[in-house]
């Protein structure tokens, strides 16, 4: 897999298990557009929180050669593992550990666990084209 194959627009669907377990969820797109140094991820969709209405919500990373992504501040963030290994970025407090699963491509998932005194989550994404 190398990151032209990412390029396009993808179905997206999230859900996030608090460890009081509320659990939110995302449902939108995320698109992959080329850059002049690779791609430019935006996911934009509606976050439904249990007891609030749903809101409008965006990200946007930078994705570039041998899958490294970064914050739209230029700030690495991790490189995305091909092999079901984990990646792991650290944010004190707390720590982040993401993998992905490639088995069904083009349809693929990542799940996020986020550990420490801030935050506490499980997050996993679907995407499909």
């Amino acid at each position: 897999m190398i990151l032209s194959d990412f390029a396009g627009q993808w179905r997206l669907n999230r859900q996030i298990v608090h460890a009081n377990g509320t659990i939110a969820e995302f449902s939108g797109s995320a698109v992959w557009s080329p850059d002049a140094s690779g791609l430019v991820y935006e996911e934009t969709g509606v976050l439904k929180i249990p007891g609030q209405p749903g809101m409008q919500a965006t990200r946007k990373y930078l994705w570039r050669d041998g899958l490294d992504v970064y914050f739209d501040d230029g700030r690495f963030f991790h490189n995305v593992p091909l092999d079901g290994t984990s990646a792991h970025h650290n944010c004190p407090p707390d720590d982040y550990r993401v993998t992905y699963d490639f088995a069904a491509w083009p349809h693929f998932s990542s799940r996020w666990l986020v550990t420490g005194p801030r935050k506490h989550f499980e997050m996993t994404s679907r995407y499909s084209r």
